[in-house]
C-alpha cells in the first residue's frame, strides 16, 4: 500500500466518534458544543498509515459490536500512536462509557498536552481524577478550569460544585471548595457552593452562613432562596414558608419557587394555601395535565370531591401519562358518590401500573353490592394474586361478597381454613374474629381478639371491636368503657371508635357526653351506624325532632339500611 503524509481527516473521525455517554463526567452540554464549535484545536501532522487506519477501524467495530475492551484499549492505543487531540478526546469518552477511569485519564492528558488551550479537556480531566478518588489532583486541574474560564466566572463556579458534589469524602470535599471560594470571595456562586457541599458533609451553620451570605448579595437569585428553604425545612418550616413566601411576593413569576412552596405548605398539611397555590401555577400553565393532578388529589385530602373529580377529569383531556392512576382515582370517587356503575367504568379501565390489583378486586365487590354475584365470580376467577399482600386481600373480597350474601358460616369457613395457613396475619385474624361473633361464638371472638392484641398492642380496631361487642351485648360494661377509651387514646380522629366512645356513655347513663361524641363522630363520617347511635341519643334526650331529621337524611343516602330502620321502627313506630 502506498503510504501518504495526511492530516488525519477531521470529517472522517468525528462522524465515527462514539458520543460521550449520558452518565459520563459533568460537563456542561452548551458549554461543551460551544467550545467544539468555536475552538480550534492544534492538529499534528501524522502520517496515515494503514496501522493507524486499520486501529481506528477495529476499535469503532468493536464499540458498535459491544466488545467494551477491545474498543477502550484500541482507542486509547491510537491516541497515543497519533496524538491527535481529537482521538484523544473519542477515546476518553468511550473509556468512561466503559467504567475504565484510568484509561479515561491516560486519553485526556494526551488530549489536554496536545491541545493545552482545551478547558473541556481540563474539566473532563478534574472529574476523571475525582471518580478516581484523586482529590488533590483534581483540585489543581479545577483552579486551572477557573484560572483560564473565558465564561463568567459564577457559571464556572457552580460547574466546579457539581463536579465535586459526588466526590466519597464530602468534608474533603469541602475543604477543596473553601479553597476554591477563598479566591473569588466577591461572587455569590462561591458562597452558594460551599453551602451546598457543607450542607451534605453535616455543617448545617457553616451551610446556612453561607448561604444567607449568598443571598445578600444576590436577593434576586432564586437558587440561594430555595436551598435556604430547604436547610429550614426540617427543623423550622414555618420560617421556610416564610421565605418563600416573601420571594414570591416580590417576584410573582417565580414559578420552580412558588411549586417549592405548594409542596412545603402539602408537607405542613395547609392543604387549602397549596391548593391555592397550585392553582395559580396551574392557571399559569393551563395545558399541564400534572397541575390539575396536584390540585385533584389535595382535594381529595381535603374531601372536596366535587372538584377532585373535576381536576382529575381535566389532568385526562390534558394528557396525564399515569392514566390509570387517574381512573383508579375516580373509582373511588365514583364510589364515594354511591354512583357504583361510574366507578365499575373507570375502574375497568386501569389497565396497568400501581393501582391496577387494587382495580381488579373492587370490580367484584361492587357487582356483589348490587346483587350480581354470578358477575362477581366470574371477576375474581380472573384475578391472580401475587405474594401474600396480594393473597389477603382477594381473601377479605371473597368473604366480603359471602357476608353480602348472608352466607355467614360459609365465610367464617373460609376465614378459619386460611388462618391455619397464616396463623399470625393481623388482617385474617380480626375478619375470623368478627366473623366468629357474626356466628355466635363469642368466646372464640374474644380469644382471638385478645391474641391479635398480644400481637400488636397498639391495634385501635381490635380494642373498639372487643368493646363495643361488650356493649352491644350489655356485658362487663366497665371493661367495655376501658377497652374503648383504649382505642380512643391510641386513635383520636377515627369516626367508628369515637361512636363507640359515644355509645358506651350512652349505656352507662352519660347522656350528655354521649351526645359529644357521637356528634363529633358523625361530623368527621356520616355513616348510618352513627347516625343511628346519635338519632337514638337525641330521641332518648327529648330532642325528638332533630333525631328524625338526622335519621331521614341518613336514609335517603342510605335506603334500606337495616341499622338505621331497625332503630327508626323502635323508636318512632
Amino acid at each position: 500500500m502506498i503510504q501518504t503524509k495526511y492530516l488525519i481527516c477531521a470529517s472522517l473521525l468525528l462522524s465515527a466518534c462514539v458520543q460521550a455517554p449520558k452518565q459520563a463526567v459533568k460537563v456542561d452540554p452548551v458549554a461543551h458544543d460551544q467550545e467544539l464549535a468555536t475552538h480550534v484545536m492544534k492538529l499534528p501532522e501524522v502520517e496515515l498509515t494503514s496501522e493507524i487506519l486499520f486501529d481506528f477501524l477495529v476499535s469503532e467495530v468493536a464499540a458498535q459490536r459491544g466488545d467494551v475492551d477491545v474498543a477502550v484499549v484500541g482507542s486509547s492505543n491510537l491516541a497515543k500512536k497519533t496524538q491527535d487531540p481529537r482521538l484523544a478526546m473519542r477515546a476518553a469518552h468511550m473509556a468512561i462509557r466503559s467504567g475504565r477511569v484510568d484509561k479515561a485519564i491516560e486519553s485526556i492528558k494526551i488530549w489536554q498536552k496536545a491541545d493545552p488551550d482545551s478547558p473541556m479537556a481540563t474539566r473532563m480531566l478534574a472529574s476523571a481524577l475525582l471518580r478516581m478518588g484523586k482529590l488533590d489532583e483534581a483540585r489543581d486541574e479545577l483552579f486551572k478550569v477557573l484560572d483560564t474560564a473565558k465564561e463568567p466566572i459564577g457559571a464556572v463556579l457552580v460547574q466546579t460544585y457539581q463536579l465535586l458534589a459526588p466526590y466519597h469524602d464530602k468534608s474533603a470535599a469541602l475543604v477543596v471548595m473553601q479553597e476554591i471560594a477563598a479566591v473569588y470571595p466577591d461572587e455569590a456562586e462561591s458562597h452558594w457552593s460551599v453551602a451546598q457541599i457543607a450542607r451534605v458533609a453535616g455543617d448545617d451553620e457553616l451551610a446556612l452562613r453561607e448561604i444567607r451570605i449568598a443571598r445578600d448579595m444576590r436577593p434576586e437569585w432564586d437558587l440561594a432562596v430555595s436551598a435556604e428553604a430547604q436547610m429550614l425545612q426540617k427543623d423550622s418550616p414555618l420560617q421556610s414558608l416564610d421565605i418563600l413566601l416573601e420571594y414570591i411576593e416580590q417576584y410573582p413569576d417565580a414559578k420552580e419557587i412558588r411549586l417549592q412552596y405548594a409542596r412545603l405548605l402539602l408537607d405542613q398539611k395547609q392543604f387549602e394555601k397549596s391548593r391555592d397555590q397550585f392553582q395559580i401555577l396551574s392557571d399559569e400553565n393551563p395545558r399541564s395535565p400534572d397541575m390539575s393532578y396536584a390540585i385533584a388529589l389535595i382535594s381529595l385530602q381535603m374531601k372536596d370531591l366535587t372538584r377532585s373529580e373535576e381536576q382529575f377529569k381535566q389532568s385526562l383531556e390534558k394528557g396525564k401519562k399515569d392514566r390509570d392512576t387517574v381512573h383508579y382515582y375516580l373509582g373511588r370517587l365514583g364510589e364515594a358518590k354511591k354512583n357504583n356503575q361510574e366507578a365499575l367504568e373507570h375502574y375497568r379501565q386501569v389497565k396497568g401500573g400501581e393501582y391496577q390489583f387494587e382495580a381488579l378486586i373492587r370490580v367484584p365487590y361492587l357487582l356483589s353490592k348490587t346483587g350480581q354475584y354470578d358477575e362477581a365470580q366470574q371477576s375474581l376467577d380472573v384475578v391472580q394474586p401475587v405474594g401474600e399482600e396480594q393473597e389477603v386481600k382477594l381473601l377479605l373480597v371473597r368473604v366480603n361478597i359471602l357476608r353480602l350474601k348472608k352466607l355467614y358460616p360459609d365465610a367464617y369457613q373460609l376465614l378459619k381454613e386460611n388462618l391455619e395457613l397464616h396463623p399470625e396475619h393481623p388482617e385474617i385474624i380480626y375478619e375470623t374474629a368478627m366473623m366468629a361473633e357474626k356466628n355466635n361464638e363469642f368466646d372464640e371472638f374474644e380469644r382471638l381478639m385478645r391474641k391479635l392484641l398480644d400481637l400488636d398492642p397498639e391495634h385501635a380496631h381490635a380494642y373498639n371491636a372487643l368493646g363495643y361487642s361488650l356493649l352491644e351485648r350489655k356485658v362487663r360494661l366497665t371493661e367495655a368503657m376501658e377497652l374503648v377509651q383504649k382505642a380512643v387514646e391510641i386513635s383520636p380522629d377515627d369516626a367508628a371508635i369515637i361512636d363507640s366512645l359515644g355509645w358506651a356513655y350512652f349505656l352507662t347513663g352519660k347522656h350528655d357526653e354521649s351526645l359529644k361524641q357521637l356528634r363529633r363522630a358523625y361530623s368527621l363520617d356520616a355513616d348510618p351506624e352513627i347516625a343511628a347511635h346519635l338519632g337514638e341519643v337525641l330521641w332518648v334526650s327529648g330532642e325528638k325532632r332533630e333525631a328524625n331529621k338526622i335519621w331521614q337524611d341518613s336514609l335517603k343516602e342510605n335506603p334500606g339500611n337495616a341499622v338505621l330502620q331497625s332503630v327508626i321502627e323502635r323508636l318512632n313506630p
